[in-house]
């Protein structure tokens, strides 16, 4: 997958300033939750939370950029084109000279380092690795109905999979020499956001385990170039990001600069009291929470979007994403076109990989009276996606069962 560092640099160059062309319960608890979603209309009936960019995508705001894909488009392929992949920023894209960028590994390793692009590209094994990413706050929107949270109102469109190009993480560790006292590996991205005052980077952390868990063709994480076998853009993380596979978006971080290892997470904003499934959101219970690691088994309509169609036998499609956890496929996908009475069973795409999605597609008889489609999906280790989920204060992770509503 290497390519000349110059032609890398000169080909991303080129596209370093297209971003630029774009700039365009408590009250309510637990369980109470879906029901109250349920009675409300979803997608047939939602004003736009955003205004479409040329690429088509749905622009949520550009400084920083976050954007989405229009879901008719996602599903298009299975593996989704870089211009309608979601865009996730904190901060406005930085401006990174290639020519002089140094990759820095430091902490607890026997050998601190600073790896050039040339080094990444030639001297690491290079490897390509399929994988979805998909942020923590797919579906937020569906929690703000609700009751409030904040963050960018993502509707369901904060999700692709892609061709990773890059090196094992592990390849690096092992150069630097791992101490035997290390838990964690730390990243930060070279992204400057105002916070507290202050200026911080975007950062994250796995656990060593994650990072050292390579197995045949599928490293546990990566240290990536090249996206669908380009260089990265800028909106992506040019030069340089990770992409951990299985694992929430927050945990892939963009124009990655620094790798700390270290004998516990990351201190990091954004690892400490940040992506974490919280209600109170008070101190107490931010220290307290774990930070979310793996995304969830979750499906999607996609099409139709909602609103009026004919009676008859109707098309309709979407994606399917299993748990993070290693191993985990997705078995099943069913629609119900009657309030969930009488499931039919969708057809997944031949398409599929570890930490992948799967796209479907399923005919189902609609009527005159017909108010709603659902979709829910089934996993190899015989989980299902849950019918109703607890409200949570920043609105990670929804996951009940996708509705659409017609007519």
């Amino acid at each position: 997958m290497a390519q000349p560092l110059k032609g890398l640099a000169q080909s991303a160059m080129n596209r370093c300033h297209r971003c630029l062309e774009r700039t365009p319960m408590s009250t309510l608890r637990r369980r109470e939750f879906l029901a109250a979603a349920a009675a409300t209309p979803m997608l047939g009936a939602l004003p736009a939370f955003g205004q479409d960019n040329s690429n088509g995508l749905i622009v949520h705001g550009t400084s920083p950029m976050n954007a989405e894909p229009q879901l008719a488009n996602l599903v298009k392929s299975w593996m989704t084109p870089t211009d309608q992949f979601y865009i996730r920023s904190h901060a406005p894209n930085p401006k990174i000279d290639p020519a002089t960028f140094q990759l820095k590994i430091e902490g607890m390793v026997e050998r601190p380092m600073s790896i050039s692009l040339s080094q990444l590209a030639n001297d690491y094994g290079n490897v390509n690795v399929t994988a979805t990413l998909t942020c923590a706050g797919n579906r937020r929107y569906e929690h703000s109905k609700i009751s409030p949270v904040g963050g960018v109102p993502w509707r369901e469109g904060a999700i692709g999979n892609a061709v990773w190009g890059g090196v094992p993480l592990s390849a690096i560790l092992k150069k630097a020499g791992v101490k035997q006292e290390a838990k964690h590996v730390w990243f930060e991205g070279l992204d400057e956001i105002k916070k507290g005052g202050g200026i911080i980077p975007f950062g994250a952390s796995i656990p060593i385990q994650k990072a050292m868990d390579d197995t045949k063709g599928l490293p546990g994480a990566l240290v990536v170039t090249q996206m669908n076998k380009q260089p990265l853009t800028p909106d992506h993380g040019f030069p340089v990001r990770n992409v951990v596979p299985g694992y929430i978006g927050a945990r892939s971080v963009k124009w990655l600069g620094k790798i700390i290892v270290s004998d516990k997470p990351s201190t990091n904003h954004y690892v400490a009291t940040a992506y974490k499934i919280v209600e109170r959101a008070d101190a107490i219970e931010w220290a307290e929470k774990a930070p979310i690691y793996r995304f969830v088994l979750n499906s999607v309509i996609c099409t139709p979007a909602g609103g009026k169609v004919k009676p008859g036998t109707l098309s309709v499609s979407g994606y399917a994403l299993p748990h993070g956890d290693a191993g985990r496929s997705i078995k099943m996908v069913e629609v119900s076109a009657d309030e969930g009475k009488f499931w039919s069973k969708a057809r997944l795409s031949s398409d599929s990989g570890p930490y992948c999605w799967r796209l479907w597609k399923a005919d189902v008889r609609v009527q005159a009276s017909t108010t709603g489609l659902m979709v829910r999906a089934t996993d190899s280790a015989g989980k299902n996606q849950p019918q109703t989920m607890d409200w949570n204060k920043k609105g990670y992770l929804f996951n009940s069962w996708h509705r659409v509503e017609l007519g």
